[in-house]
């Protein structure tokens, strides 16, 4: 029996221009799988229009609701679920997030089999799919926004009013910075490569993370930071990662002694609860603290960088942290250090991040539908059952999903 996919209309709001494929990789799935049948549910929302779909063949309806799997991006609300089916989108529920509980128990009563977008893994669990290096390209690129803005240096337009990446590329020209400028990116993934994307196009030198900290620098500089850079073993014993994976209690934050150098933060890491603290507030309230912004792309609230209070909006990115009473103030005053904590950022480069998505949804999901899932990689993903439970490697959200 052949099956039907179908790419949803983004119905969360705010609006979510991204969809999982562009008009020509539709065509690409169609013709490496015809046996399938692929739908397009009309929008006047995704940054590709129905009638781009239309040209290249492919069936754009109003009703798509006959489709056995439903290819999203975002949360689909509750409204919107059909009983019976198979949904793939970013749920944002493995972490037991207390905001989309609701959703996790309404995809259990109507019987849905879940695959969200960040379980998709490698037997090595390495991520497969997601859109790592945009939010990065964009938070860097927002970051240095904010720094122009703040120091009245320099004006970048925003990335949601240009065209695509290479318009963002071209906007850079505009960029100038002191010779003593300094940065820094926390993590080594794909978020801290797309960072590291916008840092080498504005000609920023890479050095060490010591250099970083010990010399005095005759251009504007940056250095990329593993986590042993900037976590330290409570006992002075010798880093190690897969302890430190397995107990972070025994390490501590070792991040302060940047602060008194950089002026621009930029966040690529990924935190875990119960990890050390990062930045702290302590850190940011000593007096030789040097740090102008922190474009926090990682944006975990209340959590590793204290500066971060709230997410920011795509139209309201940017505010300001006093650090003397650990609260929010206008990014422009004298004591404020900007604060840059957007936690959409890809949305703002749609074109872009949805034909990085949809590469990697060609290359690494789209097969496992057909190859019988030789790989495991649909089983590894897959949350819940279709039949109101959760699956064995998730049934750690069992009282979570149950409305405990």
């Amino acid at each position: 029996m052949s099956m039907t996919f179908a790419l949803i209309k983004e119905r969360k709001f705010p609006p979510d221009k991204r969809v999982v494929m562009t008009p020509e990789q539709c065509l690409i799935f169609k013709e490496r799988y015809p046996e399938a049948r692929l739908v397009v549910e009309s929008s006047d929302i995704r940054i590709y229009s129905d009638e781009q779909y239309r040209k290249l063949g492919i069936e754009v309806l109003d009703d798509v609701s006959f489709a056995d799997i439903f290819l999203g991006v975002k949360e689909v609300p509750i409204s919107a679920l059909i009983e019976d089916k198979s949904y793939l989108f970013f749920s944002h529920t493995i972490k037991k997030q207390p905001y989309n509980q609701p959703l996790m128990q309404a995809i259990c009563a109507k019987k849905i089999a879940l695959y969200d977008h960040e379980t998709f893994v490698s037997d090595s669990g390495k991520r497969l799919i997601g859109f790592g290096r945009y939010a990065g390209i964009v938070g860097a690129y927002n970051g240095f926004r904010l720094y122009g803005q703040k120091l009245k240096s320099f004006d970048l337009p925003k990335v949601e009013h240009l065209y695509d990446y290479d318009a963002v590329k071209k906007a850079l020209g505009s960029v100038v910075l002191p010779k003593n400028f300094k940065t820094l990116i926390t993590g080594r993934g794909k978020v801290a490569m797309g960072a590291q994307e916008i840092i080498k196009e504005l000609g920023i030198k890479e050095v060490s993370p010591q250099d970083l900290l010990d010399k005095n620098q005759n251009a504007p500089s940056y250095a990329m930071l593993d986590l042993q850079d900037y976590n330290k073993h409570i006992q002075g014993k010798e880093f190690n990662r897969t302890e430190f994976y397995k107990h972070p209690d025994r390490y501590t934050g070792n991040f302060d002694r940047f602060t008194r150098v950089i002026d621009l933060f930029i966040t690529g890491h990924f935190y875990d609860n119960g990890a050390p603290i990062i930045l702290s507030r302590e850190a940011l309230r000593d007096a030789q603290c040097n740090i102008k912004v922190v474009a926090d792309v990682s944006c975990d609230i209340d959590g590793p960088v204290a500066c971060t209070l709230r997410s920011s909006t795509i139209a309201e990115p940017f505010y300001g942290y006093d650090p003397q009473t650990h609260s929010e103030i206008d990014f422009k005053a004298s004591n404020a250090i900007g604060v840059m904590a957007v936690d959409n950022l890809p949305c703002e480069l749609p074109r872009d991040a949805s034909q990085g998505f949809g590469e990697q949804f060609l290359a690494n999901i789209a097969p496992s539908f057909f190859d019988g899932d030789e790989d495991g990689v649909l089983s590894r993903a897959q949350i819940t059952d279709g039949m109101g439970r959760l699956t064995p490697r998730f049934c750690y959200l069992q009282y979570y999903a149950s409305g405990y």
